[in-house]
Formats: C-alpha cells, sequence, structure tokens
C-alpha cells in the first residue's frame, strides 16, 4: 500500500480513468501499472472522495438531452445501464401513512423534574421542539414501575412478549488487575 501522499501526476491520472468511466478497483490497477505504485481500492476511492469526483447515490444523474443545438450534454461517467442496487425500491420512495399514535385517557399534571414525589408517575410530556420544556404526568405510579398503570400500558408490549423474566440480579464484583 502507498503512503497517504498522492503526486500530482497520480491525481491526475485518476481524474482522467474516472472520467473515462472506469471502475475504483480498474483505475487502482490502470495507475499501479503505469507508475509502479500499490494502490488500493479502497485508497482510490478515498482519494476520489478527496477530489470531489464522487457523485452520491441520492443525486438524480445529470440530463443527457443536450444543453444546446448540436453539443452533446453532460454525462456522468459513473452513468451506467444496470439497476442501482443500492438504491431502495421504489415503494420505499412513496410517503408513509401517518402513524396513528397510542393515548390514554389521563390528564398528566405536568410537574417539572425538580418538583417529582418519589411515588409520582416518570411518564415525559413535551420537549418536542428546541427549548420545550420537558413535565412528567405526576399521577401516582403502579408498583414496580415508573409509570402510572395508564402510560405503563403505553410503555410495555402486549402478550407473551411483555412478560419478562424477574428475579434477582446477581452481581459479581471483579477486581482491577
Amino acid at each position: 500500500m502507498e503512503p497517504g501522499h498522492w503526486s500530482s501526476e497520480h491525481s491526475d491520472a485518476l481524474r482522467d480513468y474516472f472520467l473515462k468511466g472506469l471502475s475504483y478497483a480498474e483505475i487502482g490497477r490502470e495507475i499501479n501499472a503505469r507508475f509502479g505504485t500499490a494502490y488500493s481500492r479502497g485508497a482510490v476511492i478515498g482519494r476520489a472522495k478527496r477530489l470531489g469526483l464522487i457523485v452520491p447515490a441520492w443525486m438524480p444523474s445529470p440530463s443527457i438531452v443536450p444543453s444546446s443545438p448540436g453539443q452533446a450534454g453532460p454525462i456522468s461517467p459513473r452513468q451506467s445501464v444496470l439497476p442501482n442496487l443500492n438504491a431502495p425500491p421504489k415503494s420505499a420512495m412513496k410517503p408513509a401513512a401517518p402513524v396513528k399514535l397510542r393515548c390514554v385517557g389521563v390528564q398528566p399534571r405536568l410537574i417539572p423534574l425538580v418538583e417529582l414525589a418519589p411515588g409520582d408517575c416518570r411518564y415525559p410530556y413535551g420537549g418536542d421542539k428546541d427549548g420545550e420544556e420537558i413535565a412528567f404526568c405526576g399521577h401516582p405510579r403502579q408498583p414496580g414501575s415508573s409509570y402510572c398503570t395508564p402510560h405503563a400500558g403505553l410503555t410495555r408490549r402486549h402478550g407473551a412478549a411483555a412478560v419478562r423474566a424477574s428475579g434477582p440480579v446477581v452481581l459479581r464484583l471483579v477486581s482491577a488487575a
């Protein structure tokens, strides 16, 4: 592997091969054969990125329609007739249906954290927007939970998946060597 320094001749060759549409592995092989170097495919990709030669996959391809009569339009060197296997499926591009949020029929007391008593529900409200303060439900909490009964139902899975193995937790102290 070649050190991190690329000479200007190597960078110019990379740019030329990139514009010819060669893959990064092919560019590396060509530069290595031409200059007697040992650049890896990853080194070529990294240098191409630093030179600004990588077009992000999310950017649309440039138009292939000529910009003026008689002139050919710019064509991306990475353009191919093969489908982009890294692109999300077309179904993923459709807007998602709005999610119906679960809610409970309890009116929160909206108590600040510093005023919460040990037995108060700690279900948070607010804080969604910058600068918005967070308040908590504040109703009496369920035994063994940080939340009141309605909020505990929101935060737990229903059915058999909700059952957790409860029992003593054994911690082992390990001395540092």
